[in-house]
C-alpha cells in the first residue's frame, strides 16, 4: 500500500499532539539509543532529538514514500518493517505512535516486541474504530460494487487500556501510566474528516479499488461524512479517542 506523505501532513498540528503528549510521559533522562517505530514522515521523530539531543536517533517506517519524504537533523531514517525489527542490541528507549494498530496481531507480539527495548518502552494508537468516521467507511466498502475489491482490506484495531496494561505487566514491564484521551479536533476546511481518513484509516479501502470506483466511492463516502460530522461555523469537530501506554523496567 502506498502512504501519501503530504495527505498525512494535511492536519500535522493536530496529528502531532498525542504524541507529544506520549512521550512527555517517557522519563528517560540520557538515553544513548531511541527508535521511533512507524516514524512516517519523520516530523514527530524530530521531537526526540530535542527532547534527547546526545542520543542515537533512528526512525523506522515500511512505506518508502514516508522514509523518502523524513528529514531531521541528526536523526537516521529507514524502510523496515517492525515485525521484523531485530536491533544487535537492545534500545534505551522505544516509541511507536499511531503505527501497531495496522498490525493485526500486535497484542500477542507486543511482549517481545518490547523486550527490544532495554528501559523504556512507550506507543500509542487509535481507539476510534467504532467511531462514525470508521464505520461508515467500511460499511461502506461492503457494499456493492465496492465489496468486490474490498474484500480482502484488513482493516487496523486496536485493544483497551487495561488489556494493554495487562500484556506488559506480564512480561514483566512497570507500567508507569495507560491512559486514553478523546481529542476534539477542529478541522477548518470543506470534507475535513474524509481528507483525514483517506490519509490514515480509509486509505487501504481506497488502495483497493480502481480509479473509477474509487471516485464513486468517495462522492458517497463525502456525503455520509458530512451528515455524521456537520461543518459549524467554527469547523468540523472530530472527536477522536487515543490509547497511551508507558512502560518501563
Amino acid at each position: 500500500m502506498r502512504w501519501d506523505p503530504d495527505l498525512y501532513l494535511t492536519y500535522g498540528d493536530e496529528r502531532a499532539r498525542p504524541f507529544v503528549d506520549l512521550v512527555s510521559r517517557i522519563g528517560a533522562d540520557s538515553p544513548a539509543t531511541v527508535v521511533d517505530l512507524g516514524c512516517g514522515p519523520g516530523n514527530l521523530t524530530a521531537l526526540l532529538k530535542q527532547r534527547w539531543p546526545d542520543a542515537d536517533v533512528l526512525g523506522i517506517d515500511s512505506s518508502a514514500d514516508m522514509v523518502a519524504q523524513a528529514s531531521a537533523d541528526g536523526v537516521r531514517f529507514e524502510v523496515g518493517d517492525l515485525r521484523d525489527w531485530r536491533p544487535a542490541d537492545q534500545v534505551d528507549v522505544v516509541v511507536s505512535n499511531a503505527t501497531l494498530h495496522w498490525v493485526p496481531d500486535h497484542l500477542e507480539r507486543l511482549p517481545a516486541l518490547a523486550d527490544r527495548a532495554r528501559s523504556w518502552f512507550a506507543f500509542q494508537v487509535p481507539g476510534n474504530f467504532a467511531a462514525p468516521s470508521h464505520t461508515i467507511a467500511r460499511d461502506l466498502a461492503a457494499d456493492p460494487p465496492f465489496a468486490a475489491h474490498t474484500g480482502d482490506v484488513v482493516h487496523p484495531s486496536s485493544h483497551e487500556p487495561a488489556e494493554y496494561l495487562r500484556v506488559l505487566s506480564a512480561a514483566g514491564w512497570q507500567v508507569v501510566d495507560a491512559w486514553e484521551t478523546t481529542y476534539l479536533h477542529v478541522l477548518q476546511r470543506d470534507d475535513a474528516v474524509v481528507t483525514w481518513v483517506s490519509a490514515t484509516g480509509v486509505r487501504p479501502i481506497l488502495e483497493a479499488l480502481p480509479a473509477g470506483l474509487r471516485a464513486d466511492f468517495e462522492v458517497e463516502l463525502k456525503a455520509r461524512l458530512r451528515d455524521a460530522y456537520p461543518q459549524e461555523a467554527h469547523g468540523t469537530v472530530l472527536p477522536f479517542r487515543r490509547v497511551f501506554v508507558v512502560g518501563t523496567r
